[in-house]
């Protein structure tokens, strides 16, 4: 990629590269003719941290609240890693390509540990690296300033503990990093500039009922969760920028696990998520707020205005939830057939698609693909990418 970034334009620059990375493609453009009308999507710094890191989620349209747990839940709902079976000892390698019908070196990449303590807790730590490949700047005549690679990441810890049989509550802590801009400082296209960090939390809970049994023998289970994730600051790219909100996201899923007979387990999962940043109002050709409300705003006041302050009031709030789908077949616990649909309002980004995957377990060694078809005309990065995780149980071994 080849970008000249002036003094006033490198933060806009580099927040437009991440919203073309992270797939939300701008269908149409002019303003709104009646309120809540049109385009206007929820946009954030920082968007590698609400991809789908692992593929088994991958698999199933995204769901991840109330998923049996696994590895991987410090990103979904740190709250279910209390429920891994007892000692747990596992690790998990995820490897994503991003926009790979374009570039060929911009990918992310996911490594995931958890352990259950006792018979109550857990505790994980996962690292998200996120590589937008090498970028060449140029001056404003074309002469090249340099390569430099741009790259973000996110280090996390978790803790779970089970509040009774069946209940569990979770924390994460999170440290980001964002270096879009500090490149572009060692060029010197700018003052002032430096690498965006922030610090950030999650809050679950997870419910994982008794199984039970129906006519004919078979069982079944209810599964249920809710995560609050990436509570933190604003990013900051220079000393004088106001800051960019964090996708701080609600999640909330439930699920049921069919036990068919002895072999087969069926589950169906369903999640609904929200992003808690104000949306942008709508303004006249001054600038004056005609609808909505102002989105300059600290971040822990815009979690709570994100739920009343769209243009178009109820209506566009409701439009702003994004929809998922999830079916899971388990066969003796080694083999998994996965599929799933994600539905998100085309103006607020349309991405709509269905994936399909599959899964396998051996006695210490787990492997886990899915690929992404798109169901509109807006481009996915991942469509037509085959993504992929490996799985290590340890506990298993010792078993």
């Amino acid at each position: 990629m080849n970008l000249f970034m002036p003094h006033n334009t490198l933060v806009r620059s580099g927040l437009f590269l991440m919203l073309v990375v992270s797939g939300l493609q701008m269908q149409g453009q002019g303003a709104r003719t009646q309120f809540g009308e049109g385009l206007n999507p929820v946009t954030t710094s920082v968007p590698f941290l609400a991809i789908s890191p692992d593929s088994r989620s991958g698999a199933m349209g995204d769901v991840g609240a109330a998923t049996t747990p696994d590895a991987n839940s410090i990103h979904w709902n740190p709250a279910k890693l209390a429920f891994l079976e007892d000692n747990t000892q596992s690790l998990s390698l995820n490897y994503s390509p991003w926009l790979s019908q374009l570039v060929p070196d911009i990918n992310l990449v996911y490594m995931a540990y958890a352990q259950k303590i006792k018979k109550n807790q857990g505790f994980a730590f996962d690292l998200r690296y996120f590589s937008l490949g090498e970028i060449q700047y140029t001056d404003q005549m074309g002469n090249s300033l340099g390569n430099f690679e741009s790259y973000e990441f996110a280090f996390s810890g978790a803790y779970s503990l089970k509040l009774s049989n069946t209940l569990s509550a979770g924390v994460s802590l999170r440290y980001i990093l964002s270096n879009l801009t500090q490149a572009a400082g060692q060029a010197n296209i700018g003052d002032n500039i430096r690498a965006g960090q922030s610090f950030a939390s999650d809050v679950a809970l997870y419910y994982e009922g008794e199984r039970f049994v129906m006519d004919g023998g078979q069982t079944g289970r209810f599964t249920a969760g809710m995560n609050i994730s990436n509570l933190g600051t604003k990013i900051r790219y220079t000393e004088t920028d106001g800051g960019d909100f964090i996708p701080t996201n609600l999640r909330v899923g439930t699920g049921f696990i069919w036990g068919l007979d002895q072999y087969v387990d069926l589950g169906f999962y369903f999640d609904m998520n929200k992003l808690l940043v104000p949306t942008p109002p709508l303004r006249d050709s001054e600038g004056n707020i005609i609808a909505g409300r102002d989105d300059n705003v600290p971040f822990f006041q815009g979690v709570f205005q994100s739920f009343n302050d769209a243009p178009g009031g109820l209506s566009e709030e409701i439009r702003e939830i994004v929809w998922n789908f999830g079916v899971e077949m388990w066969y003796d616990d080694k083999f998994a057939l996965r599929g799933g649909y994600q539905h998100e309002a085309l103006e607020k980004g349309g991405r709509q698609y269905a994936t399909l995957g599959l899964g396998m377990r051996f006695n210490v060694f787990g492997l886990d693909f899915s690929y992404l078809i798109p169901t509109t005309r807006v481009r996915n990065p991942l469509e037509n990418t085959l993504r992929f995780s490996l799985f290590w149980n340890f506990h298993k071994a010792q078993s």
